[in-house]
């Protein structure tokens, strides 16, 4: 039997269960040029930054969200 790791195996799971973050999409100008695993967030999950696959997904989707807070706050 071939040993897969923990990890890969996790991985690959959420890559199968996952959908582009709709939030990013809508409001990312740069949003296509991101790395496709930044792109995801889990399939049961809102579009919510908590909900990417990648720690720099995460952190892309705060900084929209800053950005649109804050030009909110300027009009």
């Amino acid at each position: 039997m071939e040993h897969i790791d923990q990890v890969f195996r996790k991985k690959r799971l959420e890559v199968r269960s996952s959908r582009v973050c709709e939030f990013c999409q809508q409001l990312d100008p740069k949003f296509g040029h991101r790395h496709p695993m930044d792109q995801m967030v889990g399939l049961t999950r809102k579009s919510t930054a908590a909900a990417h696959l990648t720690e720099d997904g995460y952190v892309q989707h705060r900084l929209v969200e800053l950005d649109r807070l804050t030009s909110r706050r300027s009009a």
